[in-house]
């Protein structure tokens, strides 16, 4: 991918300390975005921060627990635009999986969890980033889903709930700005080779599915694009 296909744009990435995160960061170290990388690790976060430099690219990070200090995402937005100026691409790839279990046996501080990193969260980075990337010159907003948000199955219940609540908010959000230039985009990978996937399915090869770096790459290639406004892409 050129280095000039987003060059002097700044992009917002969640989740950036590992799995697809990460991957899409190091993806988009060769398009010339400057990146803002944020995840609950700072070790991970810095690791990342190697591989976006090894790729060319330059980034800040901001390690942030989305649970403990949930309140901060509402000042990301803004003070990312104080620093550079503008925002023009939100990557929010950060997810839990948290318990598999019955859904009569759901404890209050996992469901708690699972609504604050899938869900609560994305209302938070709608709020905080909306106001810039109304404003940029071509916005684009990808959020990860997966397809247990529309494919309910046993167990899965913790999980899907928060992930159906969070496709509707997103799909809302792409309904109100359809009249701006904005892009707002669900996009489900499918099985990845992610420390989530193995927490569901510790038995699999994970050698047997897709790995994160073919997706960053394909997530680069949709930003550098016009990813189709409100739709669910799986790619």
């Amino acid at each position: 991918m050129s280095s000039a296909v987003l060059e002097g744009q700044v992009a917002l990435v969640t989740g950036a300390s590992r799995g697809i995160g990460r991957a899409t960061a190091v993806a988009l170290a060769g398009t010339g975005a400057h990146l803002v990388l944020t995840a609950r690790s700072q070790g991970g976060l810095e690791e990342t921060d190697d591989l976006v430099r090894a790729a060319g690219g330059t980034a800040t990070l901001i390690p942030l627990d989305m649970v403990r200090e949930a309140d901060q995402l509402d000042m990301l937005g803004p003070s990312i635009v104080q620093r550079f100026g503008r925002l023009d691409v939100l990557v929010h790839a950060a997810g839990i999986l948290s318990r598999l279990t019955p859904a009569a046996h759901i404890m209050p501080r996992d469901w708690e969890e699972s609504l604050a990193v899938n869900t609560s969260s994305t209302w938070r980075m709608i709020r905080t980033c909306d106001p810039a990337l109304r404003v940029a010159p071509a916005g684009r907003a990808i959020v990860l889903t997966d397809r247990y948000a529309e494919q309910p199955t046993a167990y899965f219940g913790l999980y899907s709930a928060a992930k159906a609540a969070q496709a509707h908010l997103v799909r809302c959000w792409a309904a109100e700005v359809e009249q701006t230039p904005m892009r707002v985009t669900l996009v489900d990978p499918g099985p990845v080779a992610t420390n989530l996937r193995w927490a569901a399915f510790p038995g699999e090869n994970p050698l047997s599915i897709r790995q994160p770096e073919e997706v960053g790459a394909a997530i680069a290639k949709l930003l550098a694009g016009s990813p189709e406004h409100g739709a669910t892409l799986r790619i």
